[in-house]
């Protein structure tokens, strides 16, 4: 049987293509274990009384408390700026509220405990899927003005947001890899509009 030139072409690149598929699915699921693997380390440090509950309450926290309690620390530390400060963190807020649950819906990446079932889910989810994680990419969102506006509070911001991203390792809701997409996807988007707009202010 005759093939045409571009059948051949067709052919070749089928043929190169294969090796490559597999090369990548492979890369694929040592860095699913490695997440994996991640989330069992992490979820051993919630097992302690004090653990779990430290977790469970920085969780429940991120489900939006906390932002009650930002609030006013926001307007005493800067005063009357902190009113335009609080008021651009809620705009972000609003906004990554809106846009990490499309995200979510549209990867449908399932959550550890719901993967592996040696994980404890140790506090009912918001939601079903675990990619973003919304807890991360909301709260950094929040921070992103207040550090810009307020230097010195980068210190208290980073140490938060590496609490919100323990706890929700910890509890066997998101890998490693939801959180890290989270705070990059919060700081990417509300960074640049925070900036922008505390200039003008």
């Amino acid at each position: 049987m005759a093939f045409t030139s571009d059948q051949l072409a067709k052919l070749t690149r089928d043929a190169s293509s294969e090796p490559q598929t597999a090369a990548a699915a492979t890369w694929g699921q040592r860095l699913f274990e490695l997440d994996l693997a991640a989330v069992h380390l992490f979820s051993r440090t919630a097992r302690s009384a004090i653990g779990k509950f430290l977790a469970v309450a920085i969780s429940k926290l991120g489900n939006g408390w906390i932002y009650f309690i930002l609030a006013p620390i926001v307007l005493i530390g800067l005063g009357w700026q902190g009113t335009h400060v609080a008021a651009l963190a809620g705009l972000n807020a609003a906004l990554l509220h809106m846009l990490y649950p499309l995200i979510k819906r549209r990867f449908g990446r399932k959550r550890p405990f719901q993967t592996d079932p040696r994980l404890p889910s140790l506090l009912r989810t918001l939601d079903d899927h675990s990619f973003p994680s919304g807890h991360a990419m909301t709260l950094t969102g929040v921070l992103a003005p207040i550090v810009i506006a307020w230097p010195a509070a980068t210190l208290s911001a980073g140490l938060l947001l590496a609490s919100m991203a323990w706890s929700r390792i910890a509890t066997a809701h998101h890998y490693p890899s939801d959180v890290a997409a989270g705070v990059a996807l919060g700081a990417g988007l509300s960074y640049p509009l925070a900036s922008g707009i505390l200039a003008y202010w």
